[in-house]
């Protein structure tokens, strides 16, 4: 019976793995450490869910010159380049975020900004990926 179990758990995630797209971030020049990856799925509703996790991404202070957060841009497919969100320090290693757009998009990319509701990408980029 354990057995059936762990086998309907596996491809359940097998499953809800599949319905997902991940990419991984190339190195970044500015946080050259960092470990980025991003998954989009569409829900029910059309609207897409992203999640980005960062392992050893340099705190935006240490940055030279310091930065107030990190913070999350799509390109989307019509309406142009938004910020969805700052990351999130979840503990000494992980930062992310997870948040749900009403856009449809291609490409992610990450900013160190002064302002976290800036409307236009103006600090450093610290990597960028596209969603195939």
């Amino acid at each position: 019976m354990k057995t059936l179990k762990k086998i309907s758990i596996l491809l359940l995630a097998l499953i809800l793995a599949s319905c997902a797209n991940s990419v991984k971030f190339p190195v970044s020049n500015i946080t050259p450490a960092a470990d980025i990856q991003a998954t989009m799925k569409q829900d029910k509703n059309g609207n897409y869910k992203i999640a980005i996790v960062a392992k050893n991404l340099a705190a935006v202070e240490r940055l030279n010159p310091p930065k107030a957060a990190y913070v999350v841009w799509i390109v989307t497919d019509k309406d142009g380049v938004r910020n969805i969100g700052k990351m999130i320090n979840k503990n000494v290693q992980t930062t992310g975020l997870e948040t749900l757009t009403p856009f449809k998009f291609s490409e992610v990319f990450i900013t160190a900004e002064d302002r976290e509701d800036a409307i236009y990408p103006s600090g450093v980029e610290i990597s960028r990926t596209r969603f195939k």
